[in-house]
């Protein structure tokens, strides 16, 4: 992706995507010094034959990752998701699996992208 990212402000969604999953986060800002986002994981979706499986990250760890690796999340894609994890109550208790899962991802991203 040549374009620059940082008209991505505070608040806008952006995806990583690797193999079958999708992580949607929240831009915090942008650390124009270093290209990389502060971003929020809000939910992981899974793309399986019958429909989506989708993790609720909304209490997993803040992810310090290149900003070209992002896309901006398009609203049409997001606000369907968005809206299944907002009915649920937020956890008390971290979600150990749901953060494994993202701890997974983050390193198979980091796999690919070490070559």
């Amino acid at each position: 992706m040549d374009m620059s990212l940082d008209f991505l402000q505070p608040g806008q969604i952006v995806s990583l995507e690797h193999g079958d999953k999708n992580l949607y986060a929240e831009v915090i800002q942008f650390v124009v010094s270093r290209q990389l986002y502060w971003a929020r994981p809000l939910l992981m979706v899974t793309f399986i034959e019958e429909s989506p499986l989708i993790t609720d990250l909304r209490d997993a760890s803040d992810l310090l990752w290149p900003a070209n690796l992002f896309r901006p999340a398009l609203d049409t894609e997001v606000i369907s998701l968005l809206s299944q994890i907002l009915a649920k109550e937020l956890k008390t208790e971290p979600d150990s699996a749901a953060k494994h899962q993202l701890n997974q991802f983050i390193h198979q991203l980091w796999q690919v992208y070490q070559k």
